[in-house]
């Protein structure tokens, strides 16, 4: 019988001291990642995470990933919901076309995307990763996205000008982070890795009061488990509720896994 075990970090703001006095702050974070760990409840993961903005820290973040890793075997399930900014940092080992990793950013610094890419490949072959992320990650939003207004929903990106003063100051730290993580294209991953994230790469992710948009109409497609179809028609759904400006995306990296894609969503 399948296992499944689930982790769920959530920020409403981060520490100014580490991104320059930015504390980047949102509303809905935290609420989102709560939403998704009360889903994987439902869906019956049977050891669940959450981490919410002090608690979100890098350490923690991989230390509940790599503890899920040595214990998921094959046909097994790993859950990793994000809510917070997107952001970026200059691509040091030369695996992105744009020159620029993404990130996830944490209360204490950024996560690069090469780091999490080398905690997947710790993964069993045949482990189902499925990662939902309400965030923005895109160089292109983060130079085309015009300023926030007061008053409207706030986009989940770190701004272009904080995060290039976060890497002047952390140059060193950054760096060596990517000099001693090998590039995402090198690693060779043995579970399949389905991420369905909150926008494409030209567009923005909103934050909201109660919940990201994208949480919030991921919750209302799934519909309390009525929802049947496979991941890919759950995008589609969750697509066809929300405005153009913010299409989610959807991503398979390992091996090819049809029928992990063909399940109901969060199927143990």
């Amino acid at each position: 019988m399948a296992s499944g075990i689930s982790v769920h970090v959530g920020l409403n703001k981060v520490d100014p001291a580490k991104y320059e006095g930015w504390d980047g702050a949102l509303a809905a974070c935290e609420f989102d990642a709560k939403d998704m760990l009360a889903i994987a409840k439902k869906r019956g993961f049977g050891v669940n995470q959450l981490l919410l903005t002090r608690s979100a820290t890098v350490a923690a973040v991989t230390a509940a990933i790599t503890d899920a890793a040595k214990v998921l075997k094959s046909g097994d399930i790993f859950l990793l919901s994000y809510a917070g900014h997107g952001g970026q940092v200059p691509d040091k080992n030369g695996d992105e076309s744009d020159r620029k990793d993404e990130t996830w950013v944490l209360y204490d610094r950024q996560l690069v995307d090469d780091e999490l890419h080398g905690l997947y490949a710790k993964f069993k072959a045949g482990v189902r990763i499925l990662v939902i992320s309400d965030s923005c990650h895109s160089g292109t939003v983060t130079r085309a996205v015009p300023p926030w207004i007061s008053g409207e929903p706030r986009p989940r990106f770190m701004p272009t000008q904080v995060g290039e003063a976060v890497y002047r100051a952390h140059k060193k730290e950054y760096d060596a982070i990517q000099k001693e993580t090998r590039a995402s294209e090198k690693l060779t991953l043995k579970a399949t890795v389905l991420l369905v994230s909150g926008c494409q790469d030209n567009q923005v992710s909103l934050d909201g009061v109660k919940n990201g948009l994208f949480t919030e109409k991921l919750k209302k497609t799934w519909n309390s488990g009525k929802f049947k179809f496979g991941y890919r028609r759950f995008r589609d759904s969750i697509v066809a509720s929300m405005p153009a400006t913010q299409s989610p995306n959807y991503f398979v990296i390992g091996p090819a896994n049809p029928a992990f894609e063909s399940q109901p969503p969060f199927t143990v």
